[in-house]
């Protein structure tokens, strides 16, 4: 049985010594694209059952196949028969390759499809990298801040905390929350699911609810389109509360949609000199309306961070939690010394974007 890992444009490693060793215990041999590692200086060739090799003989040889990047369609006429490719297909994006998989005789799952229960917490990486994402917006609001985050009494006076707000409390805002009170804010959160509520409560921060909102149980931790008068109503709650804020993180995205716009221009143009907004939902539109891509802006002396890839700024623990859930995910496959899809298993069904047996 063998897997393999290629590079990609991801900068984290999808492998480390201590998943390489975990896999050689299932008798799983391991083949490395040539240079995987290297970046972190993560020396894999001197282990057992690892093996460095070119991209294009672990296409042909491996069993299972891990890409960050979903495969060009020219690389997938070269996996053998019946291959299972991991990768990030995004499905529910308009802009995914999902269509590129047909007429080819593989087997394809997504990982970004892994559905969210307890079952599967040790194999999501969405939510291994959105704390990391979440730790790292605070670090980089304290840092840019023009301010303490604490309250400090000093000889020269009392100063007063720094007031956070954090909208959407999922797995990277309630990380954020945890942070910030860790630095002495003073933390208030918002987000349309009810139900975390006493989650937020619970990190010492204030739950700024409006009443009316929808939650959809089966939207895999994700936000759901609201009514427009709930939006009209949620607009004014978060306005007055960003006036009041030093910095703003947002986090709120909708599967498979644009991100919602939670802070419009007047909003931003309420902000006391000096705020900032760091918006995680860069990469699908952005929170904040005035958001620039991957970049950070100066608006009126109010920084603006859009970046969906904190979690890059923390790479050796990203890359290791990122190793483990693979890890964690692709050993369902191997039983009794073979590769085989359990369909039963949920995680597998429900992650599975693509097979040829059952392709037009």
């Amino acid at each position: 049985m063998e897997i393999g890992f290629l590079q990609s444009s991801d900068s984290r490693c999808p492998i480390s010594e201590t998943s390489a060793k975990k896999f050689a215990k299932l008798g799983v041999h391991i083949l490395i694209e040539t240079g995987l590692g290297k970046q972190l200086q993560i020396e894999l060739e001197s282990l057992d059952k690892v093996s460095d090799k070119s991209r294009d003989e672990i296409l042909s040889s491996a069993d299972i196949v891990y890409s960050s990047d979903p495969l060009e369609a020219s690389e997938l006429t070269k996996l053998k028969q019946n291959a299972v490719l991991v990768s990030f297909y995004a499905p529910f994006n308009a802009d995914n390759k999902v269509d590129s998989l047909n007429g080819h005789n593989i087997h394809v799952f997504s990982m970004d499809m892994i559905p969210r229960t307890t079952l599967a917490q040790s194999m999501d990486v969405l939510s291994s990298m959105a704390s990391i994402a979440g730790y790292k917006a605070v670090l980089t609001a304290a840092q840019k801040l023009p301010r303490y985050f604490p309250m400090l009494m000093t000889a020269a006076g009392t100063v007063k905390p720094a007031t956070v707000l954090i909208l959407g409390a999922g797995v990277a805002g309630l990380q954020a929350i945890a942070t910030a009170k860790r630095l002495g804010a003073k933390v208030e959160a918002f987000d349309v699911r009810k139900a975390v509520k006493e989650e937020v409560e619970g990190l010492g921060a204030k739950f700024i609810e409006v009443e009316g909102s929808i939650d959809n149980k089966d939207a895999g931790g994700y936000a759901v389109e609201q009514t427009e008068d709930f939006k009209r109503k949620q607009s004014e709650k978060i306005a007055e509360r960003v006036a009041n804020a030093d910095v703003v993180i947002t986090t709120a995205q909708l599967r498979g949609r644009p991100a919602p716009t939670l802070v419009t221009k007047e909003m931003v143009d309420e902000m006391k000199f000096g705020s900032v907004i760091i918006d995680l939902a860069a990469s699908t539109g952005g929170n904040c309306a005035l958001t620039e891509g991957e970049t950070t802006i100066d608006y009126n002396g109010i920084q603006i961070v859009g970046d969906s890839h904190l979690e890059n700024k923390a790479i050796i623990d990203a890359s290791a939690l990122l190793s483990n859930n693979i890890y964690n995910y692709t050993k369902q496959f191997f039983k009794e010394d073979s590769v085989q899809i359990d369909l039963e298993n949920e995680i597998i069904a429900k992650s599975r974007i693509y097979t040829h047996e059952t392709s037009a």
